[in-house]
């Protein structure tokens, strides 16, 4: 007799080699867009507007900063996402990947392909 699904207490192995793909293909593509985000960063003049008339200088600086700002903003919370994935990693090489730290029940597949990095199941988060 077969045990169903939410009485497991992991994932097998090859599920979890299954969310390591696809927690690695997040990684490239957050590291990616971190990268164009400190290229933006690096390279303010872009747009063009580094010999526009004085009388707009005021406008502009105050527009740059703002926008410096949130992109450091979006900068800071790329950083945050690569090491929740990197975290997620870490749980699979341990096979603790996919159990909810409060209920300990495992974490539905949809789930966990939509949010690979979550810790909770929606239950529990939702007890939050």
């Amino acid at each position: 007799m077969s045990t169903p699904q939410t009485e497991r207490t992991r994932y097998s192995d090859s599920e979890l080699v299954e969310f390591k793909e696809l927690i690695l293909d997040k990684i490239r593509v957050a590291r990616e867009e971190l990268n164009a985000l400190a290229s933006s960063l690096s390279n303010p003049n872009l747009n063009g507007t580094d010999d526009t008339a004085g009388t707009y200088k005021t406008l502009e600086d105050g527009s740059a900063t703002l926008e410096k700002e949130s992109i450091n903003q979006l900068a800071a919370r790329q950083k945050k996402f690569i090491e929740q994935l990197e975290a997620a990693l870490v749980r699979i090489e341990t096979k603790s990947y996919g159990v909810c730290k409060v209920t300990g029940k495992l974490i539905p597949k949809e789930r966990l392909r939509a949010v690979p990095h979550t810790t909770m199941s929606m239950e529990a988060k939702l007890k939050q």
